[in-house]
């Protein structure tokens, strides 16, 4: 792994009003490294993914991305990095060749590139036969995994996944790890947010858990164990303070008696 951080946040605040979502979260992401970022709903994971991705530019603290100050040239970080968001609004009017060819030209891709690449991709992900078919006639998963292409056609150094596992099949599921692990290897920086628990704990090697704005937990799986429980999900359950008792289940079952 590089020694030089190619993620830098320092004392990184954001407010909603009178909200404190992000309390000066400070924090080193590394070449190479598949980063899980896990917590509960409203704990900030999304607003984190938003600065990062330069979606937020009004914050409080400094992200600095491969050198580049977020607060000065959010456009070039922008060029280094892959989204792929839970809910995007694609253009489902459009085929996936055409999505991904308006796609490939933002980033300024020679188009013979962009569409060899756009091709080998869709087959890769099981879309060969609806290349040329609109998107308005797709499944959610379908759509999902044009847009987990749309995220990684033009080789980004970052790729930021936000639950991208959304819709898809088991066997698709089993594709994006497979996929997740394959672009470590090509010394990718992932950064992975997920509530899906067994899927982080397998692919990430390194986890942070955010509660209330906060990182309270940072580390690989095996010294999060060793510190505090057997699984992702008991850790969770843990450290944000919801132990895992059955009680609010067998609750829900009483209430039709």
């Amino acid at each position: 792994m590089n020694d030089q951080p190619l993620i830098q946040i320092r004392n990184l605040s954001k407010s909603y009003g009178s909200k404190l979502v992000l309390k000066n979260l400070t924090l080193d992401i590394f070449p190479g490294q598949v980063i899980g970022y896990i917590g509960p709903n409203g704990a900030g994971k999304s607003t984190t993914v938003k600065i990062l991705t330069g979606l937020i530019p009004d914050f409080n603290g400094e992200v600095i991305v491969d050198g580049i100050n977020m607060s000065q040239d959010p456009l070039e970080i922008k060029k280094l990095i892959g989204y792929v968001p839970e809910n995007a609004e694609i253009y489902d009017v459009l085929t996936p060749m055409e999505y991904l060819d308006f796609i490939g030209k933002l980033y300024n891709m020679e188009e013979a590139v962009l569409h060899d690449r756009a091709k080998k991709l869709l087959t890769a992900f099981g879309l060969g036969d609806n290349i040329d078919s609109r998107m308005d006639t797709f499944s959610k998963g379908m759509k999902q995994k044009v847009l987990l292409i749309s995220g990684i056609i033009h080789n980004p150094k970052i790729i930021v996944l936000d639950e991208p596992l959304s819709g898809l099949d088991a066997n698709a599921v089993i594709m994006i790890k497979e996929l997740i692990v394959k672009l470590k290897q090509e010394g990718k920086t992932i950064f992975y947010c997920s509530h899906v628990m067994d899927v982080v704990e397998k692919v990430s090697d390194r986890i942070l858990l955010i509660n209330k704005g906060e990182i309270i937990a940072d580390g690989s799986f095996e010294s999060l164990k060793q510190d505090h429980a057997d699984t992702l999900e008991q850790i969770f359950a843990k450290l944000t303070g919801r132990e895992i008792t059955g009680t609010e289940a067998d609750a829900i079952i009483n209430s039709f008696d």
